[in-house]
């Protein structure tokens, strides 16, 4: 598609539902970054971590719900993962640096600031089993990395904020 005729849409959006929202060109910039960081954020999953022979997730619900429902999954699932897993301080600062960067952007250009969102279920339920550390640590990041997946195919959410 055309860049004119995106932004022309975009713009055409932001007049058709009244709010004020950031300009074209810095939700192109933002949504190219993020892409970027989540993309090296599952490679260096998939690099450092595999997962065990027969240990499944089961699907991901649709989590996303706009930039802060991203910001809450992402801090929500690192803070589950064990600082004691060899390898993992890389990772875990890879996402507290996409979840900051996802909240200063929204806090720089949300007009409205939504009130935080509920946490998926899958989230809750980790959030339960905290003294089984080590699996829920592995669960933590195989389940990022399947939040990141499922962001990267919907960027788009992240105009939303």
């Amino acid at each position: 598609m055309d860049v004119s005729l995106v932004l022309l849409l975009s713009l055409l959006h932001v007049l058709s539902t009244g709010t004020a929202a950031p300009l074209p060109a810095e939700v192109v910039t933002m949504t190219s970054k993020v892409k970027w960081m989540a993309e090296q954020l599952v490679v260096r999953l998939n690099k450092d971590f595999k997962v065990p022979p027969g240990l499944t997730l089961s699907p991901p619900v649709n989590d996303l719900d706009g930039l802060s429902s991203v910001v809450a999954v992402l801090e929500g699932y690192n803070s589950l993962i064990s600082d004691a897993l060899d390898g993992v301080s890389q990772i875990k600062y890879d996402i507290s640096s996409l979840a900051g960067y996802l909240g200063q952007w929204g806090q720089r250009h949300c007009s409205e600031q939504r009130p935080k969102p509920p946490l998926p279920g899958a989230l809750q339920e980790l959030q339960r089993q905290k003294e089984f550390i080590d699996t829920v640590s592995l669960e933590a990041l195989m389940r990022v990395e399947a939040f990141l997946n499922l962001l990267l195919k919907n960027l788009d959410t992240l105009k939303t904020c």
